[in-house]
């Protein structure tokens, strides 16, 4: 570079400054502007050896991060500071200490979460790219800033990415749309995700972005006048009301055009709402529901409105903050049009989030739903026992959910996911509540916990210390909070178990004179057929394997000549994962409809589901059942077309399944034989009583019982124990 590029560029990166300054959100005191002054001096200093890949100086990264802060997302001067210094304990000699001794402790603590972030790699493989997402989320109880700094971060990195060659663009694009617009989208920052999405498709599917985007510029004059024509109508009678208001048209994103075509299968000129129609008013804070109602009232009395599509944010805002009337109405040319109707204060917070939430209530901690929102993060954060895909997946159930408002008995209101049933409720209130749950009241009457909740519903949750979490809780809940406490407690009760199958096995072994050390542990998960030891406890604790099973491994070991030749033949293998401390799984059956039936079914050609793969089942014509994968190329077609047929199916494992048992029972009857009889199934805690029937004549009485039970040893000793009842004749099984 020539001594007048330097200048030229030293001259930018002043200009570039004093921008900075100029478009904060927030208004900079000296004491602000001298911290971000020492900032940019350390940060220049910093990276003066340093260039991007597109040849210009580094130090343009960080001002353009840090403008993205101080305008789009409004931060305060310390994150502004933070974001200008973010690259610089990454990139250069300088350490966080360092950064301490300059601008305290709350500035160095987000630059280290930044830098913490910046060494997670990057990775097409989900469960890497999953596992990097919990990472990244375990700064933001460090600062919450962190994680808002870093999506400027990417952002910039998005618009910039033109000179990276096209596999490193897909990567981070896919990554983009996979950890960073979901965020974005649940911290508030609605313009930077659809910003985020739209750049995201354009570096995943270059031809889709690009075809799109050239229909939106052809329709654009096509839209103004369509605005015009809507304003035309209105004007006269928002004007009589002296209003001050601004109509303007908002066209939807490429990316959410891109999702309506494939959700519902049309083309671009098929998508009827491509935009929507804002109306923004200026007004008082005590006057802002009033009038937003008083110019639904006007729009609705020129434009007929679709009472199933008012959405009133206002009375019951977002969790993110989000305030604002929608209305759809059959406007111009007859065609549907959502109204959005939002105050200058409501718009500022939907587009800049939280930060605007400070600006008007001047208290930090009211931010939008956004404390509680991290703490219940931190909780399913803290639960390692969840593998990290399915947290990635539960947290996004968490993220775009649609919501409903629900009541306590005393009145207070909780907001939950679109879809929540009554045992999400419960977990939502307090993890304990959850975990104790024994039923639940909805508007006064009892409901079972698989319940879908409304808005408006006043939900009562019945405890009982006696109650615990079975694996029939995970079909009820859909919440990934729910989810993720039902699967830690299911872990620890068979850990449990697994513990008491130990000292049973050591105890049978030793009556069969094996002594149970590291060999006969190994030679015992390959004759079982199981994965780990925790495996072999926990069948054993559990039943499945039983004293007969245990004779059978005693002869097939001491049967030493046949073992001789063998291990002569052949060295047996070390099972692999014998000492991993979980109990695993083994996909070997599936199961259809609420009941779990097995029924006999084919596996579909066109996707070939495997075990363990979610999969549904569809009832053909003629060819019985046929089983698809969920993401099968056919599966959106079947569903929409012949949802009548479909089936819900599920792979289980099932020497860990329970299974149901009838048995009917004979005898003589006598007073309190039904009392005996329920006291034996229920002093069984591994026994769930699902049915009880019976008929008495002359004397002589039969009954029925459905009962569930995890496996054939528990079933006999019941039969064992209900036929020692007085006068108990006969015990079978259907």
């Amino acid at each position: 570079m020539t001594e007048a590029d330097i200048e030229e560029e030293k001259k930018e990166i002043a200009k570039q400054y004093k921008e900075l300054l100029k478009i904060s959100y927030r208004t900079l005191t000296k004491e602000d502007k001298k911290l971000i002054r020492s900032a940019f001096d350390l940060a220049v200093d910093a990276h003066k050896e340093q260039r991007r890949k597109s040849g210009e100086a580094y130090i343009f990264h960080p001002i353009a991060v840090a403008k993205i802060v101080a305008s789009e997302i409004g931060l305060d001067a310390t994150s502004i500071a933070a974001a200008l210094l973010h690259d610089v304990v990454e990139d250069t000699k300088y350490t966080v200490e360092d950064i301490e001794k300059m601008f305290g402790k709350v500035v160095a603590r987000i630059v280290d979460g930044l830098t913490k972030i910046a060494h997670i790699s990057l990775s097409e493989d989900v469960s890497m790219q999953a596992e990097n997402f919990r990472k990244m989320l375990l700064t933001l109880n460090e600062d919450i800033r962190v994680i808002i700094i870093k999506i400027a971060d990417r952002l910039h990195n998005m618009q910039t990415m033109d000179s990276m060659p096209p596999h490193k663009q897909r990567k981070i694009a896919s990554e983009t749309l996979y950890i960073y617009a979901p965020l974005a989208h649940r911290i508030g920052l609605y313009n930077i995700k659809t910003e985020l999405e739209d750049l995201g498709l354009k570096f995943t599917e270059p031809d889709v972005y690009a075809d799109i985007l050239s229909r939106i510029k052809e329709s654009k004059e096509e839209q103004d006048a369509y605005i015009n024509a809507f304003n035309n109508v209105i004007k006269n009678s928002l004007d009589a009301e002296e209003l001050e208001y601004d109509i303007k048209g908002r066209p939807k994103s490429i990316f959410s055009i891109r999702r309506k075509m494939l959700a519902q299968n049309v083309t671009f000129d098929e998508v009827y709402d491509k935009f929507a129609v804002r109306i923004i008013y200026k007004s008082k804070p005590e006057n802002e529901k009033f009038l937003a109602w008083k110019i639904y009232s006007i729009v609705t009395d020129h434009f007929r409105p679709n009472p199933i599509r008012l959405r009133d944010w206002i009375s019951s805002p977002k969790s993110t903050g989000y305030e604002a009337l929608h209305i759809t109405v059959m406007g111009p040319k007859g065609r549907w049009v959502e109204v959005q109707i939002r105050s200058e204060r409501m718009n500022e917070i939907a587009e800049k989030g939280f930060a605007a939430h400070y600006k008007y209530k001047n208290k930090e901690k009211d931010d939008g739903g956004l404390e509680n929102w991290l703490n219940k993060l931190q909780d399913t954060l803290e639960n390692s026992e969840i593998s990290a895909v399915d947290f990635v997946e539960e947290f996004k159930l968490n993220l775009y959910a649609k919501e409903i408002f629900v009541f306590t008995p005393k009145g207070d209101l909780y907001s939950l996911p679109k879809g929540a049933t009554a045992l999400d409720f419960s977990f939502h209130i307090h993890t304990e509540i959850g975990m104790h749950t024994r039923g639940t009241k909805v508007n006064g009457k009892l409901v079972p916990l698989s319940h879908q909740l409304k808005s408006g519903d006043q939900v009562e949750i019945i405890t009982s210390d006696n109650a615990k979490p079975t694996a029939n809780w995970l079909n009820y809940a859909t919440t990934g909070r729910a989810r993720s406490k039902i699967k830690s407690s299911l872990k620890d009760e068979k850990k449990q178990i697994a513990a008491e199958g130990k000292e049973i096995l050591t105890r049978k072994l030793k009556s069969l004179k094996i002594n149970l050390d590291e060999n006969t542990i190994n030679q015992m998960v390959v004759f079982f057929k199981v994965k780990t030891s925790l495996d072999l406890y926990y069948r054993v604790g559990a039943g499945i394997i039983d004293n007969q099973k245990l004779k059978d491994f005693a002869s097939s070991r001491s049967n030493a000549f046949i073992s001789f030749f063998k291990n002569k033949i052949r060295k047996p293998d070390k099972p692999e994962d014998v000492h991993k401390e979980e109990i695993t799984e083994k996909f070997d059956q599936l199961v259809f409809g609420k009941n779990e039936d097995k029924l006999d079914y084919k596996i579909a050609n066109c996707c070939n589901p495997i075990p363990g793969d979610d999969v549904f089942g569809f009832v053909t014509v003629t060819d019985g059942i046929k089983v698809h994968k969920t993401t099968c190329p056919n599966a959106l077609q079947l569903q929409s077309n012949y949802s009548y047929r479909i089936m819900p199916a599920k792979w289980v494992d099932s020497t860990q399944r329970e299974f149901k048992a009838i048995l009917n029972i004979s005898g003589i009857d006598t007073i309190g034989l039904v009392n005996e009889v329920t006291k034996v199934i229920s002093n069984n805690l591994n026994i769930d009583m699902k049915s009880v029937h019976f008929d008495s004549d002359d004397g002589v009485f039969t009954g029925k019982i459905i009962v569930i039970v995890k496996n054939r040893t528990i079933l006999n000793n019941l039969m064992d124990n209900l036929k020692k009842i007085n006068g108990i004749d006969k015990v079978s099984r259907e």
